[in-house]
Formats: C-alpha cells, structure tokens, sequence
C-alpha cells in the first residue's frame, strides 16, 4: 500500500471515527489494526451522546458474550451428563434376581415403613414406585387383591388424572386405592414449594405380618 493509499484509510477512520463509531465498528469498515487506529484517532473528541452509545454497544457485546459462554457450558454439562449416564448404566449391566432383591431392601430401608404388619413404600418418583410394586410381587409374593395405593396430593391438582397414572403404572385398580389426601396450599406461609409433583407422592402398600417381619429380617441380613 502507497503513502496515498495509507492517507486515504487514515482519513476515512477519522472520518468514521468523527461519527461516532467505535474501532471495532470501524476495522468492520476498513482493514486495519486497533493500535493503529488509536494513534489516528487519539485527538478526535466524541460528543457524550456518541460516547454513550459506544459505551451502550460494549456492555451489549459483554452481555452477548456472557450468554454464549453460558450456552457453551450448559451444552458441555448436558454431554457430560449423557455420557455419564450411558457409562452409569454400562457399568450396572443386567441385574439378576438377588441383585433386584437386594436393591428393593435397600430403597425399603430409605422409604419404607417400620411399623410392625403394614408394609408400605411412598415415592414421587414413577420409576422407583414401579420397581417395589414389581419387587413386592416377585419377593413377597403378595396377591394382587392385597395391594393397596394411596396418594398425597396437592391442593388444586387433578385427583382423577392422578390415580389414572398410578394405577396403569403399577397395574393396580383404582377401587383398590384408599381415599386420597389433599394437602391445603398455605397461601400465608412464607415457604415456598419448589417441587409440587404433579401426580403427587404415591405408596403402595398392604397389610401382612408375618411378610413385614420377613423384610425387617432381610434388613437386619444386609444391615448387621
């Protein structure tokens, strides 16, 4: 580039620069360094309005910045989280029968019921609650007029849908679930509810003794 060529870009810059752009929007404009067009423009004085603006652009592009280095680490946590699921349940394999057995003990330590001759498991969760009703049948070998579910659910939800879902879930009739308790929305309290599950918390459960007995058993075997 000739000395005509290089005064012709430092008036143009200056030209631009008089406007009101920033030398980001400028090197857009004209092929040049950011150095360089500091030291062509270093005298030129911009209104407090062009000022503002400049300054308005570069929080944007900060904001812009900020939110795309966010995307990128929220699809990074999401591939980790699928690979680490898939390597999870690589790892798990195929349970066998005592692997299941001993499985169902453990989840009837955390959310089963102590108390001597009712045997009962609550849980939000579908896959847990479909897991113990399979675990009570395979292990328990409890018949299928015995079972019994029950719901706790919130206020304002709908009560139908929600047995609808759990009895197909389980594969238990609906005329074999005990009254359902609604549980009144504290519209004063000061705590917030973070998880209101929309089928509610459900338990099966049935009466039998001698098998409650057998579970605290099984418990104490695993758990000695």
């Amino acid at each position: 580039m000739g000395y005509y060529g290089f005064l012709e870009k430092k008036i143009k810059a200056q030209s631009l620069r008089k406007k009101g752009l920033s030398y980001g929007e400028i090197q857009n404009i004209i092929d040049v360094s950011k150095s360089t067009l500091s030291g062509w423009c270093r005298d030129i004085f911009l209104s407090e309005k062009q000022l503002n603006r400049i300054l308005e652009n570069k929080l944007k592009g900060a904001a812009r910045g900020r939110i795309i280095g966010a995307k990128k680490q929220q699809k990074k946590r999401l591939n980790q989280t699928r690979e680490m699921l898939t390597e999870g349940k690589k790892e798990v394999g195929v349970l066998s029968r005592r692997d299941r057995f001993l499985a169902g003990i453990a989840l009837y330590v955390a959310e089963g019921t102590k108390k001597d001759k009712v045997c009962c498991f609550a849980n939000s969760d579908p896959a847990l609650i479909k897991f113990m009703a399979s675990w009570f049948r395979e292990f328990c070998e409890i018949p299928e007029d015995k079972l019994r579910g029950a719901i706790w659910l919130h206020e304002g939800l709908n009560e139908k849908k929600a047995k609808e879902y759990w009895s197909n879930l389980i594969k238990i009739p609906i005329s074999q679930f005990h009254k359902t308790y609604i549980a009144e929305n504290k519209i004063k309290s000061k705590k917030i509810r973070k998880n209101i599950h929309q089928h509610g918390v459900f338990s099966i459960r049935f009466s039998d003794a001698k098998i409650h007995r057998k579970i605290m058993g099984w418990i104490a075997g695993v758990f000695r």
